[in-house]
């Protein structure tokens, strides 16, 4: 397929969504080690001792991306990262929800156990599955305005002689 002209822009844009909601993210959960903690936790998928070490990395990681894909350094990379933590995410939430388990996703601080009517599974799968297509999008056209960097593989019709 050819790249058509406005494809930078869209990328642009899937660079900004994505990091910006990665950044955002991690910079909530890190100002509050112990509620990240927590939110791990009330998913009951990891061993004890697993969910604290998770707690306190995921804010610093999804700062990582984020940051990388805003300032347009390393997107394929960043872009593939930030699409398995909302795969990972998507079945995180999706196991608390098939197991009637009644917690806020955390994704944005807080987290942990809520009304069972407070929930919002659908819409935080739904989000997050928006969030894994701009990560596909950026994994295929990595290439964006305002971009600290360039694809080394994008052909710019020069020959080295």
């Amino acid at each position: 397929m050819r790249k058509q002209p406005w494809f930078p822009w869209v990328s642009l844009v899937a660079r900004l969504v994505l990091g910006g909601v990665m950044l955002v993210a991690g910079a909530l959960k890190v100002t509050d080690p112990e509620a990240a903690t927590q939110a791990v936790r009330a998913y009951e998928l990891l061993p004890s001792g697993f969910d604290s070490i998770v707690g306190l990395l995921l804010p610093f990681l999804e700062i990582a991306i984020g940051l990388l894909l805003i300032v347009g350094y390393g997107t394929r990379a960043a872009a593939m990262a930030a699409g398995v933590f909302m795969v990972m995410f998507i079945a995180a939430v999706s196991s608390a929800w098939a197991r009637g388990l009644a917690i806020d996703c955390g994704c944005f601080g807080g987290g942990g156990q809520v009304a069972p009517g407070q929930t919002k599974y659908l819409q935080e799968i739904l989000r997050d599955v928006g969030l894994v297509l701009l990560a596909g999008w950026l994994f295929v056209n990595p290439v964006s305005r305002f971009a600290l960097e360039s694809e080394s593989h994008t052909s710019t019709g020069v020959t080295a002689s």
